[in-house]
């Protein structure tokens, strides 16, 4: 049996909000972004969320953020970062995340951050939750600042991409793996491994997992590392794991939310 590994994406699956977008504030204060492009950036990112399965959506949102962050200086960048990563993100990791990432470490598996966002920002969050292995988003750097060029840019199958490198340096056994998402968008990413599981899914992943039978996994407490690691877990994974199969009452129940929230928006 080959070596095993745990990849989670990040956002709205390890930490409650969107890690690129957390930064905007600082990013806006110390004149990086303007008004404008702080709406522009949320914007972009509802896109991404809503279509992230489409290559040209995907497109668009790696050359925006190429050209957003063009001229950047490297170092302001990773000062920001630090200085505002405990008030950013602190609060807001899931406690049932790091419960499940403790698992897996005890376990002996290497557990790795797979993010689109900037690798600027989530190496520091992995460091967070003791994790040192992150595939993320990598940008050219010329003297120092951004050039305006994306070197790889981890959505969509380029995650898978980040995967086979760690398989063929660690030698994995992907049939033994575990991926965790919220999005359709990571697909490829869940569908590579051999223990894919569905966290807080959107609509689209969430029948995905009902129809292959994926266990989904709700998330609902966000909280400060450090007072999670002074007691337990909030919810207890066995209890916030819902292990779906196509049994009639669970595609029932599934359909029964759907149809009321039909109604309630209609």
């Amino acid at each position: 049996m080959g070596r095993s590994a745990a990849f989670f994406d990040l956002d709205k699956t390890v930490i409650a909000k969107s890690s690129a977008l957390a930064f905007g504030r600082p990013f806006y204060r110390d004149g990086l972004i303007t008004r404008r492009d702080v709406v522009k950036s949320a914007y972009a990112q509802l896109m991404f969320r809503l279509g992230g399965t489409d290559e040209q959506t995907m497109a668009r949102t790696r050359d925006y953020l190429a050209q957003l962050c063009k001229g950047w200086s490297v170092e302001q960048v990773g000062q920001i970062v630090t200085e505002t990563l405990h008030e950013l993100i602190h609060p807001y990791v899931y406690a049932e995340a790091t419960a499940l990432i403790a698992e897996h470490q005890a376990a002996g598996r290497d557990v790795v951050l797979v993010s689109a966002s900037g690798d600027e920002m989530v190496r520091p969050i992995g460091e967070l939750l003791g994790i040192t292995d992150v595939i993320a988003t990598r940008m050219e750097i010329v003297d120092g600042r951004y050039s305006g060029r994306v070197e790889f840019y981890a959505a969509g199958p380029a995650k898978v991409e980040g995967v086979n490198r760690l398989v063929e340096e660690r030698g994995y056994d992907l049939s033994e793996c575990y991926a965790y998402s919220d999005s359709s968008s990571d697909l490829p990413l869940l569908e590579c491994v051999g223990h894919p599981s569905a966290v807080n899914p959107s609509r689209t992943l969430r029948r995905v997992a009902i129809e292959r039978g994926w266990p989904v996994l709700e998330f609902r407490h966000p909280i400060a590392i450090g007072r999670r690691l002074r007691t337990q877990p909030a919810v207890p994974i066995t209890a916030a794991a819902l292990s779906v199969g196509v049994g009639v009452a669970i595609g029932i129940a599934w359909y029964g939310r759907m149809r009321k929230s039909r109604t309630a928006t209609a």
